[in-house]
């Protein structure tokens, strides 16, 4: 019996681009927590952003934000896991110094830029909706540094290599969507923050579904015995799944029947 769900959400449970959970998605979930089914949005998204999705059910879901460097049930911390400070500020020059690159640094709750472009200033706060703090320096950021990511406004698979080539042997790099590459400490993945949640409510593996599409998934995926990769994922990605599918709120559908 499946008693735990995580979905991702850019290209998973949130497709072509929407910014916004269906409410008929939204209205089953809370439906699937009624019959107490945990349910978590996996996301390399900040939970304060994550939060804001999902409506009437935000208050019961647990979340695996940050692509695991922060795991919070109901308001309580399960995990969270953040980068070694003198490297995340050699990271963040790095990405500043990078041509069509800017960065986002991210704290428990708030998400801290300095844009170099009004395009991306507006993506962010209006797009995507992040909570954000605009900063004169990085290095007066004043809380832990939990992951940071690099938005690439002409495409990730341009600067990708930089990244991944200069500090993989430092830091957990993955790319996370069409314009993102994130980067947090070694141990942070969303395989730890589902490993965390198994641990915390004592779920064994085949108790567990996940649905992913990217790179950034895989850890995940590969951490439940229910593991759905969307049609659309690139090979290297399908690999990791058991099970392929279009369409997540089918699927919990489809598996759940009993639940209307």
């Amino acid at each position: 019996m499946v008693k735990f769900v995580a979905s991702d959400l850019d290209g998973t449970l949130l497709l072509n681009g929407a910014q916004s959970v269906d409410e008929s998605a939204v209205q089953y979930i809370n439906k699937l927590v009624d019959n107490g089914v945990i349910f978590a949005p996996a996301s390399g998204r900040q939970i304060t952003s994550l939060k804001r999705l999902f409506g009437v059910v935000s208050d019961r879901l647990a979340y695996i934000a940050e692509n695991g460097a922060l795991v919070e049930y109901r308001g309580k911390t399960i995990g969270k896991t953040p980068m070694e400070r003198k490297l995340a500020l050699e990271i963040i020059e790095d990405v500043i110094e990078q041509p069509n690159c800017e960065v986002l640094v991210s704290g428990e709750h708030t998400a801290y830029i300095k844009p170099k472009s009004e395009e991306y200033y507006y993506r962010m706060t209006k797009v995507v909706n992040y909570h954000t703090t605009l900063v004169d320096k990085f290095t007066d950021i004043d809380e832990d540094i939990l992951k940071i990511a690099v938005c690439d406004m002409t495409g990730i698979k341009n600067s990708k290599e930089h990244f991944i080539n200069k500090w993989s042997d430092k830091a957990s790099v993955l790319v996370s969507g069409e314009l993102y590459l994130d980067l947090m400490d070694t141990n942070v993945n969303k395989g730890r923050g589902i490993e965390q949640v198994q641990q915390y409510f004592g779920l064994k593996p085949e108790e567990c579904m996940a649905f992913g599409d990217n790179y950034n998934d895989i850890a995940m995926l590969d951490n439940v015995y229910y593991s759905y990769v969307m049609e659309k994922a690139v090979d290297d990605v399908k690999k990791h799944g058991r099970f392929i599918t279009g369409w997540v709120e089918g699927t919990l559908r489809e598996q759940f029947k009993e639940i209307r």
